[in-house]
């Protein structure tokens, strides 16, 4: 009986979740401002190489970060499933390519377990945790972390 008015205490973290190659990923769904099929995206000379470009996202233009190149996994063809997260980031909205989204998920905070040293190609200081489902795993991301302070910057060139 304590352990379900423990886990009814239990802090509940919901997480938008997708895919960048075989790896599954997720993070705050209060930080994701809306998911969108993939748009053209326009080139932008002398911008750091993990940025895309900027697009136009309903009269605000944004920078799009390929989160492939960003953790430096080989470029994919892109399909139906390649989506632009849209996540605000403290003072910015930036959008991130990834492979697939997948869905909106619902875990208590006691799964969330701190990284491995190693984690599939993605620097640990972008990872905030894993959490171990019964099939799979799913790693936590810092968005913020993700941008450190010079690219938030140079993001911030590209912001009418």
């Amino acid at each position: 009986m304590s352990d379900n008015a423990n886990s009814s205490d239990q802090e509940i973290l919901q997480l938008v979740t997708f895919h960048i190659g075989e790896e599954e990923f997720g993070v705050a769904i209060l930080d994701v401002r809306e998911i969108n099929r993939m748009m053209e995206v326009t080139r932008v000379p002398h911008a750091p190489e993990f940025v895309e470009g900027v697009v136009n996202l309903r009269g605000r233009v944004i920078p799009v970060v390929d989160l492939r190149k960003r953790f430096g996994l080989p470029a994919r063809e892109r399909d139906r499933s390649t989506r632009i997260v849209v996540v605000e980031l403290t003072d910015k909205v930036v959008g991130f390519i990834v492979d697939a989204v997948d869905e909106v998920l619902r875990v208590p905070s006691n799964l969330v377990e701190p990284p491995p040293p190693i984690v599939g190609g993605v620097d640990r200081q972008y990872i905030e945790g894993v959490v171990k489902l019964e099939d799979r795993l799913l790693i936590l991301l810092n968005l913020h972390k993700l941008l450190g302070t010079d690219e938030s910057e140079e993001l911030r060139e590209f912001e009418p």
